[in-house]
């Protein structure tokens, strides 16, 4: 695969809606995780860590467009990936800790990405816009998702457990979309 640039347009969707999928998502995660004993985010810390250290180590074999993009949409697969396990095996020990342990993983290549991002988009108008993006993403999945609660609410589904299990189809189809305009982008 050879890529001499990204398509803007597609690629600044796809942190749109990555960010929206952030916004979305970043409350369940405390009821996912109850389960979980403080220990665990001890040694996923340790381990997260370690990890950002391996990655930064390799970057001058993974600043290259062809890493970025293969990097970028293995991380949205993970993601894929746990969502649709949560909607299979939701709240048990196990889903918790793919879950904790599948951000973790993702959250290891943030620092390449991000650094990737401003290697690729060097231009700083360019850059301004893919941040604006990003915010307001994540303000609008913060938005919808508090929305999405009290709408639930409203119909009489209080238990938080419910709540995050449906919100979790929403993520599968949005992380569909993600991974859609980020092969858009590098095509």
């Amino acid at each position: 695969m050879q890529h001499s640039k990204i398509a803007k347009r597609p690629f600044l969707k796809y942190k749109f809606l990555n960010s929206l999928f952030t916004g979305l998502g970043i409350g369940s995660i405390f009821t996912v995780y109850a389960v979980l004993e403080p220990s665990v985010f001890s040694a996923g810390g340790i381990l997260l860590a370690i990890g950002l250290l391996v990655v930064a180590k390799a970057y001058m074999k993974l600043i290259n467009i062809e890493a970025f993009y293969k990097i970028s949409l293995w991380v949205e697969v993970v993601m894929l990936l746990m969502v649709g396990y949560f909607l299979i095996h939701p709240y048990d020990y196990t889903t918790a800790l793919l879950v904790y342990g599948a951000y973790q993983i993702t959250f290891m290549f943030g620092s390449y990405l991000t650094r990737a991002e401003t290697v690729f988009l060097a231009r700083v108008k360019l850059l301004s816009f893919l941040d604006v993006a990003k915010q307001k993403g994540y303000l609008v999945g913060l938005a919808i998702s508090y929305v999405f609660y009290e709408g639930l609410k409203y119909f009489g589904i209080i238990d938080a457990k419910t709540q995050v299990y449906y919100l979790h189809f929403g993520l599968f189809g949005l992380e569909l979309a993600v991974i859609y305009f980020l092969w858009k982008a590098f095509r």
